[in-house]
């Protein structure tokens, strides 16, 4: 837009489906794309929409509590291998015995001519005792512990995607508070345009009065609009200042660097049809997109990479598993074990395994067939089946709502492109109008209610505009957000699913 003398903005445009420039265009801001500071090392200047992107996803609570959930599901992962590797157990005990056990023998046993009623103490066990023993067992048969493993992986791959969404929540909802704050500006750069205007308008109308050419009626009705005016100036500041502290909550500011924050952008200035046209600010922001301008997927398409069905979709995948871990225990189990022990004893001062000692050394197998356990295990199998057409039904359902959600957020940024064009034109007219209403009233042409009409008009087409503006640039993010490809976010994980 062009900025007219009285600080009013026209433009002229055609809002319509981008064609290959939007391409071309996105490809050159995607390759240009640099390094950006730290957000603390911005919030002494302006802040880029990709520098808050980066600076929450490296800050947000959120994402780290959901990271650790994946590191979880990463040691489960060990863990369950740790079922089908062999396991090798070292034990060893030393006994001091301070009584040692006495038996009582019949005494004919050592002496044949003893009386058969006579017994003798016989001592079992030495003063010291040690032990040793090496164990090791490996499965060689056991399905539930290969099953397990995949069990754990589906859910490692769950807890993947869990990460990748709540990165995308993080994203969105950054992206909003930046928009909101745009938005905030613009209607306080607006509103002070209006007390500027109305403030000159009072001007040129008190030194007509002063030369009988204005009633006092007319200066009148100027001071209240501008009493009037200068409250909604104060609440459009307030309003800024609140999108100052909403965004640096989201990015983890204190509330020194809050009150410093500063963003890039301007909504009056923003071109949808045109990408080329726009600052390299505003086409920054209208480049920060991951469903592409002029060729976007099919709704089928997209819903297959929202985070919210991939999740259903995994946890499914999981519940079938379950499943399967249940059926399996029907199958019997074999492994191979073997043993290596140690002993030895001695009377007096211990001696560390000191003579005499004895060995014990033996290998085998294991078979272990179920046969019945009271129709437990057919109950678990029939709960975990149920479990698993629930899951299914959940995750047809989210298709059916991601679709529809998708066309919903299709239609607002399509409305919202098509009343910016209007807009547009309507900022347009009502800028003139004001300069043609401003001229007849120095001329004595025309009265001052139309002057202040023509103002009024003016101020609210111009928001209009930049709230249109906002609605679209929000219905992309949320687009963004509903098709599960959200900028940075792949980098971020370390994936390529975002554009």
């Amino acid at each position: 837009m062009n900025r007219s003398n009285d600080g009013g903005r026209t433009a002229s445009r055609t809002i319509a489906r981008p064609g290959k420039r939007w391409a071309a265009v996105t490809v050159a801001v995607a390759v240009g794309l640099v390094a950006v500071r730290p957000v603390a090392a911005q919030t002494g200047g302006p802040l880029t929409l990709e520098a808050a992107v980066r600076g929450a996803l490296d800050g947000s609570p959120q994402l780290r509590a959901a990271e650790f959930g994946l590191e979880e599901a990463n040691e489960q992962v060990s863990e369950a291998w740790g079922n089908v590797y062999p396991s090798l157990d070292l034990a060893t005990t030393y006994t001091r015995n301070l009584s040692p056990l006495l038996n009582f023998l019949p005494a004919n046993i050592f002496d044949p001519t003893a009386d058969p009623g006579d017994l003798i103490p016989v001592q079992f066990g030495a003063d010291n005792t040690w032990q040793l023993t090496i164990n090791l067992e490996q499965p060689l048969f056991n399905a539930a512990a290969f099953i397990g493993v995949g069990a754990a992986g589906r859910f490692q791959a769950l807890q993947e995607e869990a990460v990748r969404g709540e990165a995308q929540v993080v994203v969105t909802r950054v992206r909003e508070a930046f928009y909101g704050l745009l938005l905030a500006q613009e209607q306080a750069r607006l509103t002070e345009n209006s007390v500027r205007r109305v403030r000159e308008s009072l001007g040129e109308t008190q030194a007509l009065n002063r030369a009988g050419l204005a009633s006092d009626y007319d200066v009148l009705r100027l001071e209240v609009e501008l009493a009037n005016l200068e409250p909604n100036l104060r609440r459009a500041q307030n309003a800024v200042l609140q999108g100052r502290r909403q965004l640096g909550i989201d990015l983890g500011l204190g509330d020194a660097d809050t009150e410093a924050l500063r963003v890039v952008g301007t909504l009056a200035d923003f071109d949808l049809d045109d990408l080329a046209a726009n600052s390299p600010a505003n086409r920054d922001i209208l480049a920060f997109v991951g469903v592409p301008w002029d060729a976007p997927p099919e709704v089928p398409d997209l819903v297959e990479t929202r985070s919210d069905v991939r999740q259903l979709e995994l946890t499914e995948s999981l519940r079938k598993t379950e499943m399967r871990l249940e059926q399996v225990e029907y199958l019997p189990k074999l492994s191979f074990f073997g043993q290596y022990g140690i002993n030895s004893q001695q009377n007096g001062s211990p001696e560390f395994f000191g003579a005499p000692r004895a060995y014990t050394r033996n290998i085998g197998l294991q078979f272990t067939l179920p046969i019945f356990q009271g129709l437990q295990r057919d109950a678990r199998v029939d709960q975990k089946r149920a479990v698993l057409r629930r899951a299914e039904t959940e995750t047809e359902l989210a298709r059916s709502q991601g679709a529809a959600e998708l066309r919903s957020f299709f239609e607002q940024a399509d409305e919202a492109r098509a009343r910016a064009q209007g807009q547009g034109r309507a900022v347009e007219q009502a800028a003139r109008g004001f300069d043609i209403a401003r001229a007849q009233y120095r001329e004595g042409l025309g009265s001052q209610l139309e002057l202040t009409d023509a103002e009024v008009a003016l101020r609210q087409s111009e928001f209009n505009y930049a709230q249109a503006v906002y609605d679209f640039l929000v219905a992309r993010a949320r687009l963004d957000a509903a098709a599960g490809r959200v900028p940075l976010v792949g980098e971020r994980l370390g994936g390529d699913d975002d554009a």
